[in-house]
This record gives C-alpha cells, sequence and structure tokens, in this order.
C-alpha cells in the first residue's frame, strides 16, 4: 500500500533521549543517569488527597480550563513563589507542560512564522513548532557563557519573521539559570522588536543559586509572555500528568478552544491532588530542593575530579559535563560508556548540535547511585586515556 502520510511528521527525528534508552532497556544491571524524573515517591499527602477524590465520586470531567479552585491556587502560588500577578481566568490546566507548549505554537503560529529556540535545549520544542507550520531557527548558545542566552546572541537571530522566543530556563539539559538584570536585557530586545515569548518555567522550583525570576514579572512582560509550568518536577507528580499556562486572556481563549476538541480536560483526580499540593506542599519542594542541591554539588566535584569539566549549575537537576579531552565524540562516549561500564548517560547532541563534547547526567537519583556510577566513569575515563 502507498501510506500518503505527513511529511511534515515523517520528517521529524525521533527523540535522541529515547532512542539511547531503549538500548540501555535491553541490558541487565544499567546505571541510569538519563531519565529527568524525580526519584522521590509524590508526597503522601498529595496521594492521599487524590485517593480522597476518587472515593468521593469525583471523577467527572471539569471545565475545559481546569478546576477553578485549581486555577485559583495557581494564582496564589505564582504570586508567593514568584511574584507573579495572575487572575483565574488567565490560568488554564493542561495534560503536563508538554502540551502546554503545544498549545502555545498552535495558536500562535502561522505559516512561516519565525520562532527562536536557543540550544542545547528540551527536546519537544522544535518538534512542536514544526507541526504548528513554525520555521524553528535554532541559535547556539556558548559554553563559555555557561550556555546562557545574551543579548547580542539574541540579536543575531532576530528577523522581520520572528514571532516567538522560547525561553527555557532554568535549562534541561545545561542546569543553566538567567538572572533578573540578565533577563532584563533579553526583555528590551523582546519590547523593541514585538516579539512573543514561550517561558518554560518547569524547573523554576529547582534554583539553588537564590530565587527563580520570571521574565514574566518584569514591566511590559506580562502581556507578551506564555508562561508554561507543571508539577511533575518540583512535586514530584510526573505520572500525574498535568501542568498549567499563564498567559493574556486572548491567548488562553484560542488554546482552550483546541484544548477542548483534542483533551477535553486534564485528569480530574490529578486536579484534586494538585490544589493539595499548592496549598500545602512547600515544605516538601525545599525538601526536595535540599537534597537535589547535596547531588548536584557532589557530582559537579566529583566530575571535575575525574578531568570531566563541569560548570556549577544553578537549576533543574542535570550536569552538562565537557568530555571533549576523551577525544570522543557525545556519541561515541555514551555508547562506550553503556557498553563497557553499563551506566547510562545521555549525548548532547540530544538537545541540539551545540552539544558536541557534552554529556547530560541527571542528578534525580541517590547519592548511592550517584557514587556507583561515578566509579564506573572514572574506570572508563583512566581506561580510555
Amino acid at each position: 500500500m502507498n501510506y500518503r502520510l505527513s511529511e511534515t511528521v515523517t520528517a521529524l527525528e525521533p527523540s535522541g533521549i529515547r532512542r539511547f534508552f531503549d538500548l540501555a532497556s535491553t541490558m541487565e544491571d544499567v546505571i541510569s543517569l538519563g531519565v529527568g524524573e524525580p526519584d522521590f515517591d509524590t508526597p503522601w499527602h498529595i496521594r492521599e488527597e487524590g485517593i480522597y477524590s476518587l472515593e468521593k465520586g469525583r471523577t467527572f470531567y471539569t471545565s475545559n480550563s481546569g478546576l477553578a479552585e485549581l486555577r485559583q491556587e495557581v494564582c496564589n502560588y505564582l504570586k508567593r513563589r514568584f511574584e507573579l500577578d495572575y487572575v483565574k481566568e488567565e490560568v488554564f490546566i493542561t495534560v503536563g507542560g508538554s502540551e502546554a507548549i503545544d498549545l502555545a505554537c498552535r495558536v500562535m503560529l502561522n505559516p512561516g512564522d519565525e520562532v527562536i529556540i536557543p540550544e542545547p535545549c528540551y527536546v519537544s520544542y522544535l518538534p512542536c513548532v514544526a507541526l504548528a507550520g513554525g520555521k524553528p531557527v535554532r541559535l547556539a548558545l556558548d559554553a563559555k557563557d555557561q550556555f546562557k542566552l545574551t543579548k547580542e546572541k539574541l540579536l543575531s537571530a532576530i528577523t522581520d519573521k520572528t514571532k516567538l522566543l522560547i525561553l527555557p530556563f532554568p535549562n534541561n539539559p545545561t542546569g543553566a539559570v538567567m538572572d533578573e538584570d540578565e533577563l532584563k536585557e533579553i526583555a528590551e530586545i523582546v519590547k523593541e522588536r514585538d516579539i512573543f515569548v514561550l517561558s518554560d518555567e518547569i524547573y523554576a522550583e529547582l534554583t539553588f543559586d537564590g530565587r527563580h525570576v520570571s521574565i514574566a514579572s518584569l514591566p511590559g512582560m506580562k502581556e507578551r509572555t506564555i508562561v508554561i509550568n507543571g508539577f511533575s518536577k518540583a512535586f514530584a507528580m510526573t505520572g500525574w500528568r498535568l501542568g498549567y499556562a499563564a498567559a493574556p486572556v486572548e491567548i488562553l481563549k484560542q488554546m482552550v478552544k483546541v484544548h477542548q476538541y483534542v483533551i477535553m480536560c486534564a485528569p480530574t483526580t490529578s486536579q484534586y491532588a494538585a490544589i493539595e499540593a499548592l496549598r500545602n506542599g512547600d515544605a516538601d519542594v525545599e525538601r526536595m530542593r535540599d537534597s537535589y542541591d547535596e547531588r548536584r554539588r557532589f557530582l559537579v566535584q566529583r566530575l571535575n575530579d575525574i578531568g570531566l569539566p563541569c560548570f556549577e549549575p544553578r537549576g533543574a537537576f542535570y550536569v552538562f559535563p565537557s568530555i571533549e579531552k576523551t577525544g570522543m565524540t557525545s556519541e561515541e562516549f555514551a555508547t562506550k560508556l553503556l557498553e563497557k561500564e553499563k551506566v547510562a548517560v545521555v549525548p548532547g547532541t540530544a538537545f541540539g548540535a551545540c552539544g558536541e563534547g557534552f554529556l547530560r547526567i541527571s542528578y534525580a537519583y541517590s547519592i548511592e547511585n550517584l557514587k556507583n556510577a561515578l566509579e564506573k566513569i572514572k574506570n572508563f575515563v583512566d581506561t580510555a586515556r
């Protein structure tokens, strides 16, 4: 048969992360440092609220936008934690942050609109832009800048067709964070050039040096920013599949319109659990962040000791060490490390071509697992010299 498949879809490359870990899944006794998923259980009081909602028979559809009570709690949370001022009509509950990213691209882009995507970055941005008919403009960030977006870099990528800037900080895979002064420089350019921003802040709570600053909190930026966040990373709720977008009402109305046709509403049980997370979960967030911080400092020191230079990440739960001194490509290093030492990491090229010469290593794992893996990495590097 002649399958007349979408040319746009068939042209997409499979995720470099998933492709690599499909290989790891065929092997026994692999220590995986690759998956970006908290190793904590969802805190009990949050799980208990989900269970209670089922016992009460709360298994109905919610409104397309999500429970009004949850949207109000999101507003309260954003104000309390990040000094963002939203009302519930400016908040929309989605099936994870990933759906929010997809919907934002769909409603903002017309065919040919350019979207600046700083790399290395999360693997979903480029496909979402392409599927929405936009033109991805890949902007390679530099290790010398600790993979931050500079005003010079941004200006070099802007054209008269630029519609949207994706701002992926705290960053997956590098752990880079943009501070307030750096964001102010970006905001001025965005306003001058009349660009919109999709600010993916899913790792906002995992900021280790000071408080996360959202570009939407800066003067003149709320009205041109779509803030994406969710519950997966901060509250260890990956499988609950719940996220949200905060944006101008005119944009959210269009996002909800698409959502109501293809999704209907986010999972009801997850929404009730999320209310509890936002109301009473601050201490859980602090506890998990403290643990990640300990692992972060341990991992950076050990990698530098091994001879894999690593700048200190200030956010998320990843490090991005350089393996250039080994003479191997990122793909080669990761593949041989898996084969010889049974340690799984992700080649930096899975997050963009500028990730060549680097690896993404997640520290969402216990100190014991990290110690064992680092001994194996040290042995691999020593024998490779």
